[in-house]
């Protein structure tokens, strides 16, 4: 075992430990730093002049364009990026950061599989927890219950992943293999981490070196992948096939399966052909409302991926209505049509209205805990058929393009106890991003159930007041949540005005 030092174009001498076998990736050969901080990853193949130059575009100038701009930290923890290069041995080396130690298995899988395999310090690549047997009691091969959290923060995991690829597609970069392969993620916190940073696209400047990883290939590079590189009807890699993995990536990480893997068959006896058809040419919603020939056929069907695997059982409808309506963009307008696909900036949005509709479940023993509330009148968690008991507050959303004239802004409110009011809740111009000041990330009301009632306590809203009785809700009062209330949350540019609705179960 030796250290060895290197020294970088920028003058900075970095050490790595030898022990003669290091860490292997697809591409490159990895070694820890002597503390830890961060490794030195080796291509194997001899990196040419074009590729020389994209990698040092990514470590410096690409890298400057994101984490240099206000908000640049809150980036660091969704990129794993690259921040120098180095050559050694003939062989270009690239320094990244260590990752978080959240992104490690504790334990892995149950105690069961003792012997049988172990993943016990393991990257927490997303691939563990897309599937639904290895969320299965009954495989061999599951997930320790510490291991995979719950729906709420697979939601919130699907919610940094869309804001870190939209932050890249922002600054005109494609990651060529977005995939649960290279987004690192931790179910208990809800964080998520996007690697593999050095393969980044720029269009017209530099092309992918790879087409993606199967499962999240976009059908339109799988159709035309027996075509030369150089003909123009070739498509390869760009921001619009990121936007196909995104979807592919949100829909098996709320839906534990795969929105294209269902029961079609082509008849050619390949099966690498039909996969390619099935992903490709011929790919097809396994949820589309009027084509049924991709249906999964339960006698298919793994039995240790049920209840997920039943699509009538669990429907993409449970992902609540703004998911759902871009599932139909992105798996039945946008399959076969790139430029109708959502973007990672509507999936941010669709995902942030998501969160206001969610309940925590009342079957303690629920292992997904939350569900997204369906707008009926009896609302019931899907994942283990608990109905709601009790009165629930809804509160839709109101805005005034003009001082005085309110109109429904398409976003509600489902209340819980505890449940925090927050500035983007108040002020439709303010947007959860990297951006917000620390004042800003700071609840300004919280509802609780208190005696009977719900209400509202006014933490930090200086205007809020009971538009009935024009009575203003002093800071540190409260004002209870009754049927038909309206409830002025802030006189801004830009302010809103909310409207309680009660639902008894």
């Amino acid at each position: 075992m030796a250290t060895i030092s290197v020294r970088s174009s920028k003058g900075t001498t970095y050490q790595y430990v030898d022990n003669g076998s290091p860490m292997q990736g697809g591409m490159k050969d990895v070694y820890f730093a002597p503390d830890k901080s961060y490794v030195i990853a080796f291509f194997r193949d001899e990196q040419d002049s074009n590729s020389k130059d994209r990698l040092e575009n990514i470590v410096n100038r690409f890298r400057e364009s994101i984490f240099s701009q206000v908000g640049g930290d809150y980036w660091k923890d969704l990129f794993c990026w690259p921040y120098d290069l180095i050559e050694h041995n003939g062989k270009v080396g690239i320094i990244v950061p260590i990752y978080n130690g959240c992104f490690f298995f504790k334990k892995g899988f149950n105690d069961g599989a003792a012997g049988l395999s172990s993943i016990k310090g393991d990257e927490k690549q997303g691939k563990w927890f897309a599937s639904a047997r290895y969320r299965n009691k009954a495989y061999k091969l599951h997930l320790d219950s510490t291991e995979l959290g719950d729906w709420g923060k697979f939601i919130r995991i699907c919610l940094n992943v869309s804001r870190a690829v939209a932050r890249m597609h922002a600054a005109g970069l494609a990651h060529s293999d977005l995939s649960y392969r290279n987004v690192l993620i931790d179910p208990i916190t809800g964080n998520a981490s996007i690697i593999d940073i050095d393969g980044l696209v720029v269009p017209g400047k530099f092309p992918p070196d790879v087409i993606g990883t199967p499962d999240f290939i976009a059908p339109e590079v799988l159709a035309t992948l027996k075509l030369d590189k150089r003909d123009p009807n070739r498509k390869l890699p760009s921001m619009l096939t990121d936007r196909h993995a995104l979807a592919v990536m949100i829909y098996m990480y709320l839906l534990y399966r795969h929105p294209l893997k269902g029961g079609n068959y082509f008849g050619t006896g390949d099966s690498t052909e039909e996969d390619n058809l099935m992903m490709g040419e011929k790919a097809l919603f396994i949820e589309h409302p009027t084509d049924k020939a991709n249906r999964p056929k339960a006698n298919q069907l793994d039995p240790k991926e049920f209840p997920w695997a039943d699509i009538a059982k669990i429907p993409y409808t449970v992902c609540g209505p703004y998911l759902k309506a871009l599932f139909d963009r992105a798996f039945i307008e946008g399959l076969h049509n790139p430029t109708r696909r959502p973007s990672a900036e509507e999936w941010k949005e669709a995902l942030i209205k998501t969160v206001d509709l969610m309940q925590p479940c009342q079957n303690s023993s629920c292992e997904q805990k939350w569900f997204v509330f369906d707008n009926s009148s009896k609302p019931k968690c899907p994942f283990c058929n608990t109905d709601y008991r009790g009165q629930l507050p809804v509160l839709d959303l109101y805005y005034a393009p003009t001082p005085g004239n309110y109109r429904l802004d398409n976003h509600r409110i489902m209340i819980f106890s505890g449940q925090n009011l927050y500035q983007w809740h108040v002020n439709r111009n303010i947007t959860p991003n990297e951006r917000l000041t620390e004042e800003q990330k700071k609840p300004v009301g919280d509802f609780h159930y208190h005696n009977n009632k719900w209400i509202l306590i006014n933490r930090r809203m200086q205007d809020l007041m009971d538009v009935q009785t024009k009575q203003n809700i002093a800071i540190g009062s409260s004002i209870e949540l009754t049927e038909g209330k309206q409830i002025l949350l802030s006189k801004e540019l830009g302010g809103r005005l909310i409207n309680v609705k009660l639902i008894s179960n």
